[in-house]
């Protein structure tokens, strides 16, 4: 049963080009998030690196990881220890050549709850999205979880 009290925590960052360290910033973000009351913790778009659709660049594939990963497996540690629940989105590689944005939810014992791949990829002026994901393959789908049900969208 869901708790009957939601509070929601969005952190929103200025990412650097260093991965980690975006990792790292994003952990003590949602520690101070959860300090502060919230329980369901939401992460921005790609929050591990800096928005890599600006430009078509190979090198940035190097990004990506799969699921579970490190960057998701950090996640899944900080939603346990904090005893929250986190929405993350990823730069996910599935397979060589096979890459999405993804956003991964973990419940409060730091299980995942599900995951939602990105299915409308714009290609416009700087957000060349369709060079670097492929369509998502789930559908629209919410996740229950400790502090209620939740539907993710990216």
């Amino acid at each position: 049963m869901p708790s009957p009290h939601t509070k929601l925590g969005l952190v929103q960052m200025r990412c650097t080009p260093r991965k980690q360290e975006n990792v790292d910033k994003a952990l003590d973000r949602i520690a101070e998030a959860a300090e502060r009351g919230a329980n369901i913790i939401c992460l921005q778009e790609l929050f591990h690196g800096q928005y890599p659709c600006q430009t078509e660049d190979h090198a940035r594939f190097d990004e990506a990881e799969p699921i579970p990963g490190p960057t998701s497996q950090a996640l899944s540690e900080a939603a346990a220890k904090h005893g929250v629940v986190i929405v993350g989105s990823l730069f996910e590689r599935r397979a060589h050549g096979l890459y999405h944005n993804t956003a991964v939810v973990f419940d409060a014992d730091g299980s995942q709850a599900g995951v939602y791949r990105k299915m409308h990829i714009p290609d416009d002026p700087l957000y060349y999205e369709k060079f670097y994901f492929t369509p998502g393959d789930l559908g629209f789908r919410s996740f229950e979880t400790r502090f209620g049900r939740v539907g993710v969208c990216v």
